[in-house]
């Protein structure tokens, strides 16, 4: 009796489990499209909420604070193009300069440097950086800056002195340091632009204006020529050793960035260097910004160095 009555309550069990297993799986196709369809809306509703909260906090963000500086834009950048009228003739002067560095300047440069002890390159240094101060007292006088050419007089004429024919900057000491100028600066404070790029033989990168500039700095020394330095025999000698002493001070290395296009980039960083240095030298002949948009756009358009 008791067998039977336990297996008729197994078949209920057994029966309820089958029954409720056939409910589960017997829910309609239709409602479970339609619950996705539901989720899937709920879904791109929360994304679209997101996007716009996203939007509006952007907008915010980006709204300008007052006193902040505008953002710069591409219009700002200067630009990359260079005035290169003479451009063939210049890329073979500097080949030419990078053959002769490599084989000549350089190696007698870095020889200089090894054998020659460091107290007695800097005498060099000052010697020739002495000789410098006489053609800064003349330009600063062109440039009507009497205080900086009363500076290099007095300089010259301490480190001549007590300096020991300039050996020794001994000026320095007097808080008086070293500002040198040349021809080349005198033009651009007066206005001339450096104009077109310029690569000289055995000096390299410049420009029209510096190269004048040379030549005039070059003309004032042979006319000055301080204790007869600057004639004769003498005056070769002491150019070679006055160049020998530059090239070793000077850390750049023809072709040393592996990039193709080396002579572009030199262009282009000594002309705006150059340009930089003009504005920085005339701003204090300018109160405020006079110069109109359009002038504010054709500058920022027009190669450098025209």
């Amino acid at each position: 009796m008791r067998i039977y009555a336990l297996a008729g309550v197994l078949a209920v069990a057994l029966g309820g489990c089958a029954s409720e297993q056939m409910t589960i799986h017997g829910v309609p196709s239709e409602k479970r499209v339609a619950v996705n369809a539901a989720q899937s809306e709920i879904a791109a509703a929360f994304a679209d909420a997101a996007a716009t909260a996203a939007a509006t906090e952007h907008e915010k963000t980006a709204l300008p604070v007052a006193g902040a500086a505008p953002e710069d834009t591409p219009a700002d950048a200067p630009s990359m193009q260079t005035y290169d009228p003479w451009e063939r003739t210049n890329r073979l002067t500097y080949r030419f300069n990078a053959r002769f560095d490599e084989a000549i300047f350089l190696p007698v440069s870095n020889r200089y440097r090894r054998a020659v002890p460091g107290p007695i390159r800097t005498g060099v240094y000052n010697f020739f950086a002495n000789l410098g101060e006489a053609d800064s007292v003349i330009n600063y006088a062109l440039q009507l800056r009497i205080g900086y050419g009363a500076r290099s007089l007095g300089r010259f004429l301490i480190n001549s002195t007590i300096g020991i024919g300039g050996l020794f900057d001994i000026a320095k000491r007097f808080n008086l340091p070293a500002v040198p100028t040349g021809f080349s600066a005198t033009l651009a404070n007066w206005g001339m632009h450096p104009g077109p790029y310029l690569v000289i033989p055995l000096l390299g990168p410049s420009t029209l204006r510096d190269g004048v500039g040379y030549a005039a700095d070059y003309g004032t020394a042979y006319a000055v020529n301080v204790a007869g330095l600057y004639r004769g025999n003498a005056s070769y000698g002491l150019t070679v050793v006055h160049g020998v002493d530059d090239r070793s001070r000077v850390r750049f290395r023809y072709y040393a960035t592996g990039s193709p296009f080396e002579y572009e980039i030199v262009r282009f960083l000594y002309v705006r260097k150059r340009l930089i240095e003009d504005e920085g030298l005339r701003a204090k002949h300018r109160k405020g910004n006079t110069q109109s948009e359009s002038q504010q756009e054709n500058a920022v358009a027009a190669p450098a160095g025209k």
